[in-house]
């Protein structure tokens, strides 16, 4: 179902944070997460990921659907429990969201403090993808293998290098373990010289 996603769920002392939903909705998903807490809020990192969520929503007494107002006009289905949204905000006891832009206007990323036993973690989606040699890359299309420009790279670069954390999970179970900054720092680096024609007389 969908596209082969995986959904993360955050769990804090105060219930839980659903980030990009599963592909379908099951009995058995729905009580995972209610054994886990109330669910405080649902949010997928760009349109590709919005699916169930308002299925999700309903499930858990119409929990609400953060989405980046940038992406709003991709949301095929209303719903009461969406909460539009453009700035950086806590959307749960130490989880901020943030709008890093590339694939999508509003590609979201979440930063969750207490992760990696207290060194932080990047919830990334499709916004920085974790990749063969250990490092990251960055596209405006997947499918299409079409790519962002290098000045857009660097900007997502210094978005997430204001953040802190240490691992890395994108939405298809890819994981920077350690190190994620630093690395996505050298990916995006590397990649805006490709790009930009630096290494052009190696091709």
């Amino acid at each position: 179902m969908g596209i082969g996603q995986s959904a993360l769920l955050i769990e804090t002392a105060n219930g839980c944070l659903l980030f990009d939903v599963p592909g379908l909705i099951t009995e058995a998903a729905v009580q995972y997460i209610r054994a886990r807490g109330p669910l405080l809020g649902i949010v997928a990192s760009h349109p590709h990921m919005y699916g169930v969520q308002q299925q999700y929503s309903q499930a858990f007494d119409d929990a609400p659907i953060y989405v980046a107002s940038k992406d709003a006009e991709w949301v095929q289905y209303s719903s009461e429990a969406i909460r539009l949204w453009d700035e950086p905000f806590e959307v749960a006891t130490g989880i901020w969201l943030h709008q890093v832009g590339g694939h999508f206007m509003g590609s979201t990323v979440a930063v969750w403090s207490a992760g990696a036993e207290g060194r932080g973690v990047l919830l990334a989606g499709d916004a920085i993808f974790p990749v063969a040699d250990g490092n990251v890359t960055f596209l405006r299309s997947y499918p299409n293998r079409i790519p962002l420009s290098a000045a857009v790279v660097r900007r997502i670069a210094a978005q997430a290098g204001a953040l802190e954390f240490d691992r890395l999970y994108n939405n298809f179970s890819g994981t920077v373990p350690s190190d994620a900054h630093q690395i996505v720092q050298y990916s995006a680096e590397r990649y805006a010289r490709w790009v930009s024609g630096e290494y052009d007389a190696l091709t």
